[in-house]
């Protein structure tokens, strides 16, 4: 490594420990770890929801799939920015007031309310998706991680994996909601500006958009949005619009930033921040993408590395570390923020519900912060031995989460029949059919996005499940 990075990525993580040590102090309860008291503005929502959205996905493995497939890819920034405008627009003010006046900090604790389950059992089963998909998807946010640091220091595979986890671990052990909030403006701005800048810069020394376009004839790739007028081109384009954007409604992540908004009213103003980073933000992947497939004409071992390389061979070894510790903090955002939801879940829906109902607020801030430890020691382990790409784990874990939970917050927010079986149904279809959808393809021969069919099982439970009354479910677990 050249001293020159070195020092850019110290200057970096000092700011980050910084802003950990300095917002230490605002984490006095349970409360204010796992939700920062409410209180966060519209500047501090909007970019917390959003820049702890995107991780490495979108240096890397969303520039990839462009650089692979061409311009039809812009079809699922098309369908991201779609859905979170409605996540904004339908879920924001109401899951806000919903769960403040049933005093809920946690998914679980919100849907429990909601429905009256005083059994346990929803609790049990949200917990259990999240524990599932979500230590996937930091795994895919470490191997992104190692990918980079193994670029940087030409070191092996699992000490980056572990270097990663012990980079993301302690400014969420020490500060919590709040600070994650505030590292999310400060990264998501920082991270806006990289990815915009590489491409911008880079595309007139490339050529232009001429040489862009010949790249890919050249591979021949359609250098269109629309390859041809056919009835299986249009069901391409809903497929690549639905397959990833309809699982915002079931995001904890994301959703939870909503439920820390301080007044309802700033929600339109932090709409309106947030859908703008997204726009320059996905834009800007989509450049990577064009340029990259410009600049490696020849073609790349791993595609998912392309933003990284074309800094390495275009920049100077100081900008070279900005740039790469961009991807880092795509990467930081979301892997906080999920790690924070996961020890919320161990700490508020397992170990208070099942083990110490009447545990005191610091008892309870203290198992929050040792399941941080243990979410990350699972989430390395997997990552640090896993073969997939950073896409297809994102998608699943994604899909997963989105399945399990985003019918249920809808159904929740619109629908007044739901009850607790409907719930119970609605979580363990959807995230039950994604957990299993990869075999289920390779049996029926066939590729569809497990979020599609996996969306559409939970709804369907919900309603069905939603009409029963028997007496023939589960106890409390209580009494189990």
């Amino acid at each position: 490594m050249h001293l020159y990075e070195l020092f850019a990525i110290l200057i970096y993580l000092f700011a980050l420990i910084s802003v950990g040590v300095l917002s230490y102090k605002r984490h006095l309860t349970e409360a204010d770890f796992i939700i920062g008291g409410r209180s966060l503005g519209s500047w501090l929502t909007a970019l917390a929801a959003h820049a702890s959205d995107m991780s490495s996905w979108l240096f890397m493995a969303y520039p990839a799939m462009v650089f692979v497939e061409g311009p039809i890819r812009i079809w699922t920034a098309v369908g991201l920015f779609l859905f979170m405008y409605l996540n904004w627009q339908f879920v924001a003010p109401k899951i806000r007031v919903a769960t403040e006046e049933y005093n809920s900090m946690t998914f679980s604790s919100f849907f429990e309310s909601r429905v009256a389950d005083t059994s346990g059992w929803l609790r049990v089963f949200t917990s259990l998706m999240c524990l599932l998909f979500y230590t996937v998807y930091l795994s895919a946010g470490l191997i992104g991680m190692a990918y980079v640091i193994g670029i940087l220091f030409n070191t092996p595979f699992q000490l980056n994996v572990l270097i990663g986890i012990l980079i993301i671990i302690p400014y969420v052990f020490i500060g919590g909601y709040l600070t994650l909030a505030w590292i999310d403006l400060f990264q998501g701005l920082f991270l806006m500006l990289a990815i915009l800048f590489v491409p911008l810069y880079l595309l007139p020394k490339v050529g232009g958009f001429s040489a862009v376009e010949k790249s890919y004839e050249m591979r021949n790739v359609a250098f269109s949005l629309f390859p041809d007028v056919s009835l299986k081109t249009g069901k391409s384009l809903l497929t690549l619009i639905l397959g990833m954007g309809l699982g915002y409604f079931g995001q904890p992540h994301i959703i939870t930033k909503f439920m820390g908004i301080k007044q309802v009213r700033n929600i339109p103003r932090s709409k309106m921040i947030g859908m703008s980073w997204m726009f320059v933000s996905l834009g800007a992947a989509v450049l990577v993408g064009f340029v990259g497939s410009a600049f490696f004409q020849t073609g790349i071992a791993n595609p998912e590395l392309i933003f990284i390389s074309l800094v390495q061979d275009a920049f100077h070894p100081f900008l070279i570390g900005f740039f790469s510790c961009a991807i880092l903090a795509a990467t930081i955002n979301a892997n906080g923020s999920q790690i924070l939801v996961l020890a919320s879940t161990l700490s508020e829906d397992l170990y208070k519900r099942l083990l110490r109902k009447h545990a005191p607020s610091s008892e309870l801030l203290m198992v929050s912060r040792l399941s941080v430890i243990l979410v990350g020691l699972a989430a390395y382990l997997i990552a640090a031995f896993s073969t997939s790409t950073i896409f297809s784990i994102v998608l699943y874990a994604w899909s997963g989460l989105g399945c399990s939970f985003g019918p249920l917050i809808l159904f929740s927010l619109y629908y007044k029949r739901l009850n607790r079986y409907g719930a119970w149904g609605g979580v363990l279809s959807g995230g039950l059919t994604v957990a299993f959808w990869p075999l289920i393809e390779r049996l029926g021969g066939f590729s569809l996005p497990p979020l599609l069919p996996g969306f559409f099982v939970s709804s369907c439970a919900i309603l069905l499940f939603s009409q029963l009354k028997a007496p023939f479910f589960p106890k409390s677990v209580h009494e189990t």
